[in-house]
């Protein structure tokens, strides 16, 4: 029996320490947000309710902004007497502030001097009716606490107290709700003053370190998954991983190898359920070759859950039992329809993932932990795989580094994406604007056969790259288009490839044409217009030979049987058979060596 709880945690960074810098920053795309939108995210509650959090380099970041403000002994290090340092008075009214605070605390102290003097306990009768000026004890001494005052107002009172009044210290101290309590403290000498500042000192610190412990949030439950050595399921997970990561640990490495090495040091069990789901002959013939996208995976390999059904007739399935709670609210909408939902996607992969140990013949109840459960011998050869890229197959092992292609991809996605050979490929432009990829497929294939097109792939509204099956029927297509270029006679209008050189603006050439056109320094958006900038005129650039030497003495060959006067009549009038039948011709094409009849005949004529 497995047991699946379905939980959402809405989390969302704030700027809980009072450190200096640039507030938290999140970047997001416009369909990522409608997306969400339209699986019903409920923004509010992820703004208002969002369980903040602080990353392990944020949290060492700001340790060492701590660290490096109260290591200082002096004073002036660590509660900003400093910025006062080099301030002046230079207009009437600061001047008459100053002098005004000066005369209040002259006579509060000459009044807690007396009182002292007499051997009376101090008396708050100075205190205003505004409450600016308060009598306190703090740290067993008389002080007053400021009130009411601006910031330039304080700067001007610290002013004052640093400049005449030794034996009294202001100090700016975090109070409740992390507000800053500003203070004047009465010091009854140097050493006591010493005293009071390493005291205030070392509870500052401790208050700011326990308040960077505080923000950590959300990121205890990463860390204890962590700590633990749990084994992480997911399906088709790596962006998920890098998420974490990004979020949790810290700002991304700039190579795979450094974020492999990484993850595997913070998570060493990892399995994704797709490519246990593609690689698993056992799984591949349960999933009847179907697709392995979480929805399709849970439909087949729970259908009871996947269709609603209450927990009481799981135990008709000969797979694992799993028991389903949920809450009132969410009792009518427990099923598949809301997928795209964190929480419930987390439980259909734990579903397939559970069905999937099932199908390999693990026994749950053998297996006392997670982390057992990631050394099984069934389950060892796929865990820390993960899709690099799931287009091109490629999957990285986060225990070695090692990336394979291919060879645990399933053998759809090898039919879907095969193996790309330029030597195979004919890059067609200029074609009917209505034409799509399917099209010009089936109009080359009515012609070659339907297994002659591997791929059609377009590069923008105006070309598209033709992959045939075998490398010789890139030649055979372009002589046949160049011959029909050039014959507009009924049959060529009736020819299958008719459609796709309908308009007569439809070129083709192989793809070493189409990185001769792309190397130009002409740039142009569409390829129809980079071809007509560079001043390609042809319309079917033929495959040239690789031995050029011979074509070109086989052209001047039939040049010289056409020109020469001296030459015999049984030379000049060889017929068609005894020049198709010639070597020299072999390395012709069927269009140079028809041109080269055409010239002969004429010249006869």
């Amino acid at each position: 029996m497995a047991f699946f709880g379905r939980h959402n945690f809405f989390i969302f960074q704030r700027q809980e320490l009072p450190l200096d810098g640039a507030a938290y920053e999140f970047l997001c795309q416009t369909t990522s947000m409608d997306f969400l939108a339209k699986y019903q995210f409920d923004f509010n509650a992820c703004i208002h309710e969002g369980v903040s959090y602080l990353s392990r380099e944020q949290e060492d970041k700001a340790l060492k902004h701590v660290n490096s403000t109260y290591e200082d002994e002096s004073l002036d290090s660590w509660h900003s007497l400093k910025e006062i340092r080099d301030t002046h008075l230079f207009n009437i009214p600061d001047i008459l502030f100053a002098e005004r605070m000066k005369d209040r605390l002259s006579e509060w102290l000459g009044g807690l001097l007396r009182n002292r003097d007499e051997g009376s306990e101090v008396q708050p009768s100075f205190n205003d009716s505004k409450q600016q000026f308060e009598t306190i004890f703090f740290k067993m001494r008389p002080a007053i606490s400021l009130n009411g005052f601006t910031s330039h107002q304080l700067l001007l009172i610290q002013l004052v107290v640093r400049k005449h009044f030794k034996d009294l210290a202001y100090l700016r101290v975090s109070g409740e709700n992390s507000c800053s309590q500003n203070v004047i403290v009465y010091i009854e000498s140097e050493s006591d003053k010493k005293m009071l500042m390493k005291e205030v000192k070392d509870e500052q610190k401790i208050d700011a370190e326990m308040s960077i412990k505080a923000s950590i949030g959300f990121r205890h439950v990463i860390d204890l998954l962590s700590s633990e050595k749990k084994l992480i399921v997911g399906h088709n997970c790596f962006l998920d991983i890098a998420h974490i990561y990004s979020k949790f640990f810290g700002p991304l490495p700039l190579t795979a190898e450094e974020f492999i090495s990484s993850v595997n040091k913070y998570f060493p069990h990892i399995i994704d359920t797709k490519i246990l789901l593609n690689s698993n002959s056992i799984l591949q013939q349960r999933m009847k070759k179907s697709s392995t996208s979480l929805s399709k995976a849970f439909s087949v390999l729970c259908p009871q859950i996947a269709l609603g059904s209450k927990s009481t007739h799981l135990a008709l399935q000969p797979s694992v039992k799993v028991e389903v709670e949920v809450d009132d609210i969410r009792s009518s909408n427990w099923n598949s329809g809301v997928k795209h939902e964190a929480g419930y996607d987390a439980f259909m992969t734990g579903c397939v993932f559970a069905q999937a140990c099932s199908h390999l013949g693990i026994d749950f109840k053998q297996q006392s932990s997670s982390e057992n459960l990631a050394h099984n011998e069934k389950l060892r050869e796929h865990v820390n795989l993960l899709y690099l890229s799931w287009t091109n197959g490629e999957i990285i092992n986060l225990s070695t580094g090692n990336r394979t292609s291919e060879s645990l991809a399933s053998n759809k996605r090898k039919n879907h994406y095969p193996k790309i050979l330029f030597e195979c490929i004919v890059i067609v432009w200029g074609f009917p604007s209505h034409l799509k990829a399917w099209d010009i497929r089936e109009c080359i294939s009515k012609v070659y056969g339907p297994t002659s097109v591997i791929s059609v792939y377009h590069v923008d509204e105006t070309a598209v790259f033709v992959q045939f099956s075998r490398a010789e029927m890139v030649s055979k297509f372009l002589d046949l288009k160049g011959s029909l270029d050039r014959n507009n006679d009924p049959i060529s209008v009736l020819h299958p490839l008719a459609k796709l050189l309908e308009g007569g603006n439809t070129c083709a050439a192989s793809y070493e044409t189409y990185k001769e056109i792309c190397s130009s320094t002409v740039s142009k958006v569409l390829f129809a217009d980079q071809a007509k900038a560079v001043g390609i005129k042809w319309k079917t650039k033929l495959v040239e030979s690789s031995d050029k030497t011979k074509e070109h003495e086989s052209l001047r060959k039939v040049k010289a049987v056409n020109s020469d006067p001296s030459c015999g009549e049984r030379t000049k009038n060889k017929n068609f058979d005894d020049v198709s039948n010639d070597s020299s011709y072999s390395q012709l094409s069927s269009d140079e060596i028809i041109d080269s009849f055409y010239t002969r005949e004429a010249k006869q004529i």
